[in-house]
């Protein structure tokens, strides 16, 4: 069986994406636990909470087609370190230049303008950026909406996490770990709205995804993110913005977030079934090619590309103690699939063909293994 295809450069620009992001959440995390010492450290410790959550979440997402792990590892540093970087310079900046013009940074309006203006614009394009950044450098990763969903909600898992870290390390510092401020700060960040960030922007990670799955040149999935980019700012404006308009205190904010974020995070969540039965079908689409062709047979397409007949041909292989084989089988059988996408729409199509090769060489020996159990 011939070796995966190495590909240097890639590999060379995520390593040093890795450091570089890593760094990053290094001097993010210095400057929150440095200036919030043990307030801090007790605000890390609840910020795992709301993160343990999102991620499992994710994994659900990511369940059909795993993307890469360093890849999501980098998207989780971008948005824990560099992001939250960014945010921070940028806020330092404009609280200088209120402090210059004579501007008091806490009135109304700069409160206004720093949570429902600066902010999203910030942080949505920060955020974004990482997503951007790993559909150019790592297309052949991401080529649907899927992808685009979980590389910018792993991104915003990791801006969220070091943000919490700061929240909830300030009310700590402010009025003691077991006070009832902290509880409602974590209560409105960590139960109400884990998820926000995420949902923000997911949009950019969508819009790009949406593209890529339809287009070939890199042009046109570019322009989808400034859409998405645009829809994830809006959002976070909204959720930011409220805290400004919504009268009636926390039973009117209560009120607010049933009528408009739930339907809205409700939408995402519906959008999301769809999108993984959209990809569980495209699987299945592009492994009966291979079964026309007699490589596999039609009843394998069906064990492969459906849910049930995932569960029902791991049951079966783990009965006869060979349950890794056939999660080889299936999750190599996945990856041919996408590689015959991409050859079919012609996205790098050379290193598609050459992914094709290699994976159905794994297959073919995962199912000879597999056959020699039911005969």
């Amino acid at each position: 069986m011939p070796p995966p295809p190495r590909h240097t450069g890639r590999t060379v620009a995520l390593v040093i994406g890795l450091v570089l992001a890593g760094l990053a959440l290094v001097l993010a995390l210095l400057y929150v636990l440095g200036n919030l010492g043990a307030a801090g450290i007790i605000g890390a410790v609840l910020a795992l909470i709301p993160l343990t959550v999102v991620l499992l979440g994710i994994r659900w997402v990511d369940r059909w087609e795993p993307e890469p792990l360093g890849i999501k590892i980098f998207a989780f540093l971008w948005g824990a370190g560099v992001s939250v970087v960014t945010a921070l310079v940028v806020g330092f900046g404009v609280d200088v230049a209120l402090a210059a013009a004579g501007t008091d940074s806490q009135s109304a309006g700069a409160q206004f303008f720093g949570a429902a203006i600066q902010a999203p614009i910030v942080e949505e394009g920060a955020k974004g950026l990482g997503v951007l950044l790993i559909f150019l450098i790592g297309r052949k990763y991401f080529d649907g909406p899927v992808d685009g969903l979980v590389y910018g909600a792993t991104i915003a898992a990791g801006f969220a996490f070091t943000e919490n870290i700061l929240y909830f390390g300030v009310q700590i510092a402010q009025s003691g770990a077991l006070s009832g401020d902290v509880l409602l700060i974590f209560f409105m960040r960590g139960v109400m709205s884990p998820f926000a960030h995420v949902m923000f922007t997911s949009m950019s990670g969508l819009a790009i995804g949406l593209a890529a799955n339809r287009f070939n040149h890199w042009l046109p999935p570019v322009g989808f993110y400034f859409v998405g980019l645009l829809g994830a700012m809006l959002l976070h404006g909204l959720w930011n913005g409220a805290t400004f308009f919504v009268q009636g205190g926390l039973i009117g904010y209560l009120i607010y977030y049933v009528l408009v974020q739930v339907p809205l995070f409700a939408g995402l969540i519906v959008v999301v079934f769809w999108l993984r039965r959209r990809e569980a079908r495209q699987t299945q689409a592009r492994l009966s090619e291979y079964a026309a062709a007699g490589w596999i047979n039609p009843d394998e397409v069906v064990a492969l590309g459906t849910p049930a007949g995932r569960r029902q041909a791991k049951a079966w292989a783990s009965s006869r103690g060979q349950g890794a084989i056939m999660t080889r089988y299936i999750k190599d059988a996945t990856q041919l699939a996408a590689a015959r996408q991409r050859v079919v729409r012609g996205t790098g199509r050379a290193e598609a063909q050459s992914d094709e090769l290699v994976l159905l060489g794994r297959v073919t020996a995962s199912r000879r293994a597999l056959l020699g159990l039911a005969a």
